[in-house]
């Protein structure tokens, strides 16, 4: 009996559940040997830290912290670190595991890495914040560097949590260390276009897509979940392309405009308001049917398990961006299938952010920095190669996109370990 029709609600949103059932799909198709999977299957490493923190207040309190690398077979793991209440292990496996499927997508020599702490960010004051970032810097000291692990922002963290590990990490070393993170202040040995990386290579991904579909981007409606540093982004440079932005969803609400929203406005409007309620160029829609509105092009862009059995025979988009890491759960892949909804997953859809964050790691071990022009360039460059690669494998193999994507990284990911062979 298949897997889809006896997951229960729990195998079904657990991002490890889904990670691994798609990795068996793909090995399968590619008819991987046993030995192979047992080796791709699971984390090189995994560590579990509990950092004491000082809080303002005098209190001590542990936070539990994870670093997982996933594989190393292609270069140094790489992914990012989140800060949140629900991050547990299996996330964290998941989104390592993730990680490295996205860097060999784009072929760029990382394998996949991902960290996390389980804490309340805003509960937190930015020094006891500053503390928890510094603690488990040292706590995972020995597990990360340029040319081992290279940590990046992710959910609840930004620049200047980049900038504490960095200096944390060169403190001891006892000499600055600017490529040990990536998604750094540019005064810090930042990347020129890091921020918007991910928002960009969505709307690049899409409009590879849009050719298949013979439309142009005027005449494309967009719909957003999520208004962060991806959502957010991908809002602002697509409606610059002419894209109809005609809804957003966010944590507390959604809004709509089926003529187009004014981005810029609705983001002063949630500078000034710190929500996107109550916008006046918009009406305000219930935030789960946003995304089942009907639309071109529907960008899932916060956090996992979006769409999944319970609503995704709702979704009214031609075209799937997948913004986030894990928006859509394995049994709602078949349903989007049958649907024939055009799907960028998120292995391809997202891999700006990653990309650039290359790019960041190689111009700081040169210490030559590029234009914002150049950086743009290449990552259309890697972008559009990726999508015409995945795109390929799938009408070569006769699968969707997703899969497809899974059966390229894993094959090239394999075919490093095959070249390397195994160390005994």
């Amino acid at each position: 009996m298949l897997l889809e029709a006896t997951a229960s609600v729990e195998q079904e949103v657990n991002p490890w559940q889904s990670a691994a059932h798609r990795f068996d799909e793909a090995a399968e198709l590619l008819r991987l040997d046993d030995g192979m999977r047992k080796v791709l299957r699971q984390p090189a490493m995994e560590l579990t830290v509990n950092i004491p923190v000082v809080l303002d207040d005098g209190r001590i309190e542990v936070f539990t912290g994870y670093r997982v690398q996933h594989s190393i077979a292609r270069g140094p793991a790489k992914g990012g670190i989140r800060f949140a209440p629900d991050v547990s292990l299996d996330e964290v496996r998941a989104l390592a595991a993730w990680m490295t499927w996205k860097c060999a997508v784009v072929n760029i020599p990382f394998g996949g890495g991902k960290g996390g702490v389980i804490c309340e960010p805003q509960l937190l004051s930015e020094a006891e914040l500053e503390r928890i970032t510094r603690r488990y810097t040292a706590e995972i000291f020995e597990f990360i560097g340029p040319e081992r692990d290279v940590p990046a922002p992710d959910v609840n963290t930004n620049e200047q949590t980049m900038a504490w590990i960095m200096d944390t990490y060169s403190m001891h070393k006892r000499h600055t260390v600017t490529a040990v993170v990536t998604g750094k202040p540019l005064e810090l040995g930042g990347s020129q276009g890091r921020p918007e990386a991910t928002g960009r290579g969505c709307m690049i991904v899409t409009l590879e897509a849009l050719k298949r579909f013979h439309l142009a981007p005027e005449n494309t409606r967009v719909i957003i979940q999520g208004f962060g540093n991806v959502g957010g982004m991908a809002a602002r440079l697509m409606t610059r392309m002419g894209f109809k932005v005609t809804a957003i969803a966010e944590y507390d609400g959604a809004v709509y405009n089926p003529r187009g929203l004014d981005i810029e406005g609705l983001m002063e409007h949630r500078r000034e308001t710190g929500s996107i309620r109550g916008f006046p160029e918009a009406e305000e829609v219930d935030k789960e049917e946003a995304i089942l509105m009907d639309c071109d092009v529907l960008i899932p862009a916060a956090r996992e398990n979006v769409i999944t059995s319970t609503n995704a025979d709702r979704i009214r988009a031609k075209i799937l961006c997948e913004g986030a890491n894990g928006p859509t759960t394995f049994v709602a892949d078949s349903i989007l299938s049958e649907k024939k909804v055009f799907v960028i997953p998120d292995i391809l859809a997202n891999a700006g952010g990653v990309t650039v964050s290359y790019f960041e790691w190689v111009q700081d071990r040169q210490g030559y920095f590029w234009s914002e022009k150049r950086i743009n360039e290449q990552l259309e460059d890697i972008m559009v190669a990726s999508f015409n690669d995945v795109t390929g494998f799938a009408q070569k193999h006769g699968v969707n996109n997703r899969t497809a994507a899974y059966m390229l990284a894993l094959d090239r990911v394999a075919n490093a370990i095959r070249r390397r062979g195994l160390y005994a």
